[in-house]
């Protein structure tokens, strides 16, 4: 996995917003509850720290595990993040990471817990499009 350093499998093209994780059941986890955002799995904490982001980049959400590598990950992102002018905001699940949280409590909660953590502009462009009615309603 060496030669992936900096990459990562990516879901849709980032623009000005994205989320990054470490693996991809987190990152496919968070891509049910928040389709049309923008994101990638870095498939490591290693990977995850040392991301490239997105020269149109203005705002990235690092999906985190919740232990210490996540810990390690946030503060090595959030540094590379702000010196680039991007804004760093972490997102924490529940338990151990967000396929945990999507196995054990659910889509709609998974869905109210990130609803939480973005930023309002980002809630209204990424969890109240019209598609996302249709699956909803």
């Amino acid at each position: 996995m060496g030669h992936l350093l900096g990459n990562g499998v990516r879901f849709g093209i980032a623009h000005d917003v994205m989320a990054a994780g470490e693996g991809i059941e987190t990152v496919v986890s968070l891509r049910m509850a928040i389709p049309t955002m923008p994101m990638v799995a870095a498939l490591s904490a290693n990977h995850l720290a040392a991301l490239l982001l997105p020269a149109t980049l203005r705002r990235l959400y690092v999906a985190r595990d919740r232990d210490a590598a996540g810990d390690a990950v946030m503060d090595a992102l959030t540094d590379r993040a702000q010196a680039s002018g991007i804004e760093s905001i972490g997102l924490l699940p529940r338990l151990g990471d967000f396929n945990e949280d999507l196995q054990q409590f659910g889509f709609d909660d998974l869905r109210a817990a990130l609803r939480m953590q973005l930023v309002p502009e980002d809630v209204a462009w990424f969890m109240t499009s019209a598609k996302e009615d249709e699956v909803s309603g």
